[in-house]
């Protein structure tokens, strides 16, 4: 079962070396304002993680995500439901 924090650590991992963010990733960070992530980039977070963890990530679950945080908690839920 995926955690948080295994979550939090795919995130960092995609952002680094497939967004080459120069800065660290906080849990905190807001996508959009701190880590000023575009929709190509969030698309391609998604699909990192979409493919790392084996699960779905929708239309509607963005319009609920702002920080590093609820996307980590978000696909961490996701992939435990996936693995039922």
């Amino acid at each position: 079962m995926a955690h948080s924090a295994e979550v939090l650590a795919e995130i960092r991992r995609i952002a680094s070396e497939e967004l080459q963010l120069e800065r660290a990733v906080e849990a905190s960070d807001e996508l959009i304002q701190d880590l000023q992530l575009d929709s190509l980039g969030l698309t391609i977070l998604a699909v990192g993680l979409e493919d790392r963890f084996r699960i779905k990530l929708t239309e509607e679950d963005s319009a609920r995500v702002c920080t590093v945080e609820d996307l980590a908690a978000l696909v961490a839920v996701r992939a435990s439901q996936a693995q039922r």
